[in-house]
């Protein structure tokens, strides 16, 4: 599977964005799809993860403000970020694992497939 990201843009404290992330090459409902964000010098952070039937997990930092959700028909994946903050600033990738996703949120070695990066700045 091939994953493609966009939405990722400038914004100022307390704003929303959208992240996208269109899958080619399979469909999402065979995989475990999370997001997650990294910035420099740091190790890449588990955001959220979602299950082919809709079962979902946030990192504690987002609980809230964050939601995942994902579309079949179009083979999509979306982050919704609200109430944004300075410490959300990172680039966000999407990722795709074979199979189910855990019970808890995975970190970066659970999955097989990664998108390049959007990057969110906000100031």
């Amino acid at each position: 599977v091939q994953l493609v990201e966009s939405g990722g843009g400038s914004v100022q404290v307390g704003w929303s964005l959208t992240l996208s992330c269109v899958a080619s090459g399979d469909t999402i409902g065979r995989y475990c799809m999370g997001w997650f964000r990294q910035i420099p010098d740091r190790e890449r952070e588990g955001v959220a993860g979602i299950e082919s039937d809709g079962s979902t997990s946030y990192a504690d930092s987002v609980k809230g403000r964050f939601t995942i959700s994902q579309d079949s028909d179009n083979n999509t994946v979306y982050l919704q970020m609200n109430n944004l903050k300075s410490e959300d600033t990172a680039m966000y990738y999407c990722a795709a694992a074979t199979g189910s996703c855990p019970a808890y949120l995975p970190g970066a070695t659970w999955y097989n497939y990664w998108g390049q990066g959007t990057q969110v700045t906000v100031s």
